[in-house]
């Protein structure tokens, strides 16, 4: 395994750095007022001028859909490896990869209708979302069920005639709070009698099909995510053409585990940008803080944790890169022990030195007035969101033991939950 950035990656990587320190860091401040100001005249959900305004400059830049490989339709796409390091400098400022149409739910869900969807859905859908002019939703996880299982999913979607009906309640949408947001992915059961990982399928849904109420939207850590949001959706009788099932009826885990790998992975790549940035925030504070008598820099507790936080970051890194390297190489499947210790290890190493950086700046730390309390939030969730910690656990624990007993075929599996 190699891992030394190519002559190409190196460029854009300097390409990027440079963007932020032009565009994205001297907006961080102008982001969030936009928004307060939104919240303050009575609507949060409006996208912001910022980020319109950055797009364009993002694309001059060849800085676009840089996420999605072997696509004819962005052959600007990269492999995972070569991605990995650009998608962890956009984890350096939570809203940074809707500027170059690299955020989640929408690259999850562009890499769905790339691998699965007729070339017709490409046209009408994977289209505007390549070009960044509409957004798009996972709807998998259920407010009455463990979603950690998805096999215990409710949402039906039945056919009748030359159309599917869909009925259920979907919640942690992420995305679908946003008003430019007009595609659904909607997994439901097809066929409950079928076996236990066939009876699951995935529809597109327009947002605006007859029979969709956006409930309501859920807050993380008091976070409202405006204006991206995380909604509770119930579908009612809602109609969709029997050509919106994506590969066919009973399909649904086999999207599933192509789609939540890339996904996981990037979480990965950002969790380790957003550690950097709080490592670079936490060395700074302490140089310029004095308390009984030293700089905190200089207190031996403080060298410690920062040691760490190094150690921690370059660990995970290499993980997330071999990771990547296996997954261009040899495909998700033969990958998912690397997928599953990685989505294990590097939302915990993030929450860790982001936590550090928060003692470091005191109270300050806990306030808005840095990005660490709003990084951490989002960490946090990691531990659960695309399977959480204990499933991955559990999952890389019967591959280990595989290793050295015979087990039934089908008797690992890899965690099927939220997507993001």
């Amino acid at each position: 395994m190699n891992f030394d950035y190519s002559p190409k990656v190196e460029q854009l990587r300097e390409r990027l750095l440079a963007f932020f320190d032009e565009h994205i860091y001297p907006n961080e401040k102008r982001y969030h007022a936009e928004i307060e100001a939104n919240r303050r005249a009575g609507n949060a959900w409006i996208p912001t001028k910022v980020i319109e305004e950055l797009k364009p400059k993002a694309r001059a830049a060849g800085l676009w859909n840089l996420f999605l490989p072997r696509s004819p339709r962005a052959p600007e796409g990269l492999s995972n490896l070569e991605y990995a390091p650009l998608c962890e400098i956009m984890g350096r400022v939570y809203w940074a990869p809707e500027v170059f149409n690299c955020s989640a739910p929408d690259t999850g869900n562009m890499e769905t209708l790339e691998r699965y969807a007729t070339e017709g859905l490409k046209d009408r859908w994977l289209e505007p979302l390549l070009r960044g002019e509409i957004r798009s939703a996972f709807l998998m996880t259920e407010p009455e069920v463990a979603s950690s299982d998805a096999t215990n999913i409710q949402c039906r979607i039945e056919r009748d005639g030359d159309e599917y009906v869909i009925n259920g309640t979907k919640w942690w949408s992420s995305g679908a709070g946003d008003p430019r947001c007009a595609l659904y992915i909607v997994m439901g059961k097809t066929n409950p009698d079928a076996g236990r990982h066939e009876q699951q399928s995935m529809v597109l849904v327009p947002a605006n099909t007859p029979g969709i109420t956006v409930k309501r939207h859920l807050s993380v850590f008091g976070y409202d995510d405006a204006p991206h949001g995380h909604m509770e959706i119930e579908l009612k009788n809602v109609r969709v053409p029997v050509e919106n099932i994506l590969l066919g009826e009973g399909r649904g885990f086999e999207i599933a585990q192509g789609r939540l790998g890339p996904g996981r992975i990037h979480h990965c790549m950002r969790s380790i940008g957003a550690a950097e940035r709080a490592l670079e925030l936490m060395c700074k504070r302490a140089i310029s803080r004095v308390a009984f008598g030293k700089t905190i820099a200089q207190q031996t507790v403080t060298q410690e944790r920062i040691a760490e936080a190094r150690c921690s970051i370059e660990q995970a890194r290499l993980l997330t890169l071999k990771a990547a390297y296996m997954m261009d190489t040899v495909g998700n499947k033969v990958a998912k022990a690397e997928i599953a210790m990685i989505k294990i290890v590097a939302p915990i190493m993030a929450l860790k030195v982001i936590d550090w950086a928060m003692q470091v700046h005191g109270g300050m730390g806990v306030s808005d007035d840095t990005p660490l309390a709003y990084m951490w939030a989002g960490q946090r969730t990691l531990r659960f969101a695309d399977g959480p910690d204990e499933v991955h656990r559990n999952s890389l624990a019967k591959l280990e033991l595989a290793r050295h007993m015979s087990l039934p075929a089908g008797a690992v599996d890899m965690p099927i939950t939220r997507g993001s």
